[in-house]
């Protein structure tokens, strides 16, 4: 098997480990969070968040590029993380006065043309500057590659995981009443807007973080269909958070088998993966309801 050369051989053991490590660290980051974003119909929110994301993605290469570093660091995602929170932020604020789907769209729109425009810029740079690496193929960054997470890339993810993951923990309580019912959770002091923008920001924490494995395109099928497995399967809440968690992790095991014995983008895989173990838990249900009948 492939898998096994990859991981297991010496030569390609500390090229694929991160990557692999941070896909799973993804899955439990993202797992929890799609629960909410399921519940609160903020799957069009999300995909903003994560588009947003390219913005930050061209204007830290080409920052890099005019620096003579070039190629794709930690701070990097440093510069991405708040990029994608300001934008976060921006549709909130903005879906006050135009609309949530109407803010979404704006912002949407210009921080994909500036990622893409300043993507250009950068690799422009980075050619006509002997010694300054490129940036990341456009594939890599939109779809998300294995190979191009470090072992820095995959610390800064458990370290994003576990800060997301401690906050979540410190307001599930709130946080849940609002998810469930808003209008009883305001009766009792939870204020709905401070809850919607703690959320989007532990949201575009967990964009950044999805997008080394997943890419910008697909981060938000990660903070989707987790939260609509667990909430089918699941008769708690906590029950519905163990079944995210297992959908997620298990989506991304399956999805990078096909991705080392095929060699296809894992980012496409896992998506892929998941979506088949939604359709496949659906039909399950279906079928053991009709039989019940």
């Amino acid at each position: 098997m492939k898998t096994f050369d990859y991981l297991f051989e010496p030569v390609n053991a500390g090229l694929f480990w991160p990557g692999v490590a941070a896909a799973l660290i993804v899955a439990l980051l993202c797992a929890p969070l799609s629960l909410y974003v399921v519940l609160k119909k903020m799957a069009f929110i999300g995909q903003g968040v994560s588009h947003a994301a390219f913005g930050g993605v061209g204007l830290a290469l080409y920052v890099a590029a005019l620096a003579g570093t070039g190629g794709w660091s930690g701070w990097h995602q440093l510069a991405v993380l708040v990029f994608a929170a300001a934008a976060g932020l921006g549709i909130s604020v903005l879906s006050k006065r135009q609309g949530t789907d109407t803010a979404i769209g704006i912002v949407l729109a210009v921080c994909m043309a500036v990622g893409f425009e300043l993507y250009r810029l950068a690799a422009g740079v980075a050619a006509r500057t002997p010694g300054v690496a490129g940036p990341p193929g456009i594939e890599d960054v939109l779809f998300g590659s294995v190979l191009n997470v470090t072992t820095g890339g995959a610390v800064a993810t458990g370290v994003a995981a576990m800060l997301v993951l401690g906050s979540l923990w410190f307001v599930r309580r709130p946080l849940t009443s609002w998810a469930f019912d808003e209008a009883t959770a305001g009766s009792l002091g939870i204020r709905g807007e401070r809850m919607r923008a703690l959320l989007l920001l532990m949201l575009s924490v967990a964009v950044v973080a999805t997008m080394q494995i997943a890419g910008v395109v697909l981060a938000t099928a990660m903070l989707i269909i987790p939260g609509v497995i667990g909430l089918s399967w699941g008769r708690t809440i906590r029950g519905a958070v163990v079944w995210s968690v297992v959908s997620a992790v298990l989506g991304v095991v399956v999805g990078l088998l096909v991705t080392f014995e095929l060699g296809v983008q894992p980012g496409p895989s896992v998506v892929l993966v998941m979506v088949g173990l939604m359709l496949i838990g659906s039909g399950i249900r279906r079928a053991t309801g009709a039989r019940s009948a």
